[in-house]
């Protein structure tokens, strides 16, 4: 990333606490309901916490957010804040800036020219490239010492013997030889600006992007040093939580409890003696994670050891529904047409595609499925018949157009069998893949689910790594909840 000597790993953890940290908790939060502890029986009496008690713990598991989101995003890259265009807190800091830098220019038009604000303009900037370098970076940090000495600057300043052009054009320099080779351009666009306030402005924004660039690096640079302690690093995070905070895991006891209930109801055995296989701690842990997937986020409170990737977990649950609906309407399609549609070269995945453009927005809260699936109906028919037609196939007649039009119509319902069938099959699957994820080896794809194979081979592979990573860290947790769990007319705990 710099041009003069690597980023060092201890610099990378610095930059990206000042940097980053606001933005990875406003990801694992965002969109994310509020838990209303308050509604909840608390399992012990609660005591008090000082202001420094809580504070302390705020940081830690702010902390721990930052590392679970290094570590869990595949994709983390930070970005310059934007404000939304036309808001009251863009049009208010523009505002404040103009003024600002309207300040500045009349200081220096006065004569002889006031460089009291220039100088702490001056000063931020020093502060800023020195904290760019490392502690092998010695040669530079004299330079710049040297170069943006204050105390001279100002004496130089009050003798009118200031240079403010050269300073300038050092600072410039000095970005150059320390910005990523993608902020190239922008400093070379720097060079040709001769009026001292619009280059200030300048310098400013180019460094923002270089704050901007050093996470990104820091991250980059964390990730591996992190990847082999953020298990314990995390683990040990909560339960400095939890020590203060004993009701901490009343959600996650909730959610643990009724899978367990709900595996005894499948397998018929509330009123056995003894848990059966299916009662296993894997396995326990394995449906609590796919029951995320059909999570109500609106009343529900999530589970607090999975809070941070809720967003995950709902942008997950959205696509499990997307693919049940498209495979279902698939599904239907292929069953109502016959074979004459499954040699056709591309014609699966033509409808395929179609429908997918059709059902991009479905989670979007103006999105109205009722007329989506409609539409659908219409243009499949269409593609149909001019296929068949192409491939000498008899085209649909009305009453087969208007079977099919409301065979994919019924799909609407939750309760239709074909919806059903397609849910059930992608939620088996996502179960295999995480039984199986430990062999790296993908489960078999159940029928049916072939046009979609892979848009759910791609999602089995982040909810298996996501979900395994948390079983990891928190396991030890629920290990002791289950062991806790009721059992049958008060019978004998889980075994773990």
């Amino acid at each position: 990333m710099p041009k003069e000597g690597d980023r060092s790993e201890g610099r990378g953890d610095e930059e990206l606490k000042d940097v980053s940290e606001g933005n990875a908790v406003k990801r694992s939060r965002a969109n994310t309901p509020s838990p209303h502890r308050g509604n909840t029986p608390q399992a012990s009496p609660p005591r008090f916490v000082s202001v420094e008690e809580l504070m302390e713990t705020a940081k830690g598991m702010t902390n721990m957010a930052l590392a679970h989101e290094i570590i869990v995003n595949q994709d983390l890259q930070f970005k310059p804040t934007e404000l939304p265009e036309r808001s009251l807190e863009r049009r208010v800091k523009e505002t404040m800036h103009q003024a600002f830098w309207d300040c500045l220019e009349d200081q220096l038009k006065e004569d002889p020219p006031s460089y009291q604000h220039a100088i702490k303009l001056l000063g931020e900037i020093k502060e800023t490239l020195l904290s760019f370098l490392l502690s092998g970076h010695g040669r530079l940090h004299s330079r710049i010492e040297e170069v943006l000495d204050l105390p001279l600057i100002q004496q130089q300043a009050e003798n009118g013997a200031l240079d403010i052009g050269q300073l300038s054009q050092f600072i410039i320099e000095m970005m150059g030889s320390l910005c990523a080779p993608c902020r190239d351009e922008d400093i070379k666009k720097l060079k040709p600006i001769t009026d001292l306030v619009p280059l200030l402005k300048s310098i400013f924004s180019v460094l923002d992007l270089m704050k901007v660039d050093m996470a990104n690096f820091a991250v980059k640079s964390i990730k591996p040093h992190l990847m082999q302690q953020s298990v314990e690093y995390e683990r040990n995070k909560f339960q400095e939580f939890l020590e203060k905070q004993p009701n901490a895991l009343d959600y996650t006891e909730k959610w643990l409890e009724e899978t367990v209930k709900s595996l005894r109801e499948t397998d018929g055995s509330a009123a056995a003696s003894s848990d059966p296989p299916s009662l296993l701690p894997l396995n326990v842990h394995n449906h609590a994670y796919l029951r995320l997937l059909r999570w109500d986020h609106a009343s529900d409170p999530f589970p607090e050891t999975v809070l941070m990737d809720q967003v995950r977990f709902l942008e997950m649950q959205q696509e499990v529904e997307r693919l049940v609906l498209l495979s279902s309407v698939l599904l239907v399609v292929y069953t109502t047409t016959g074979d004459a549609i499954s040699g056709l070269p591309g014609l699966m995945e033509s409808l395929k595609n179609t429908v997918s453009v059709m059902l991009t927005e479905m989670h979007v809260p103006s999105f109205n499925m009722q007329e989506a699936l409609a539409t659908i109906g219409e243009k499949l028919c269409v593609e149909l018949s001019q296929c068949l037609s192409q491939h000498g196939f008899p085209s649909l007649t009305a009453e087969r157009k208007s079977t099919l039009k409301g065979q994919i119509s019924a799909t609407i319902h939750p309760d239709n069998t074909v919806r059903k069938l397609m849910d059930s099959r992608i939620q088996s699957y996502l179960l295999a893949a995480l039984e199986s994820s430990q062999h790296k080896t993908p489960p078999p794809l159940p029928g049916g689910l072939a046009p979609v194979s892979r848009e759910l081979g791609e999602l089995s592979v982040r909810f298996s790594r996501l979900v395994n990573y948390n079983k990891l860290v928190f396991s030890p947790f629920y290990q002791k909840i289950l062991q806790n769990a009721p059992t049958p007319e008060e019978g004998p705990s889980i075994e773990t």
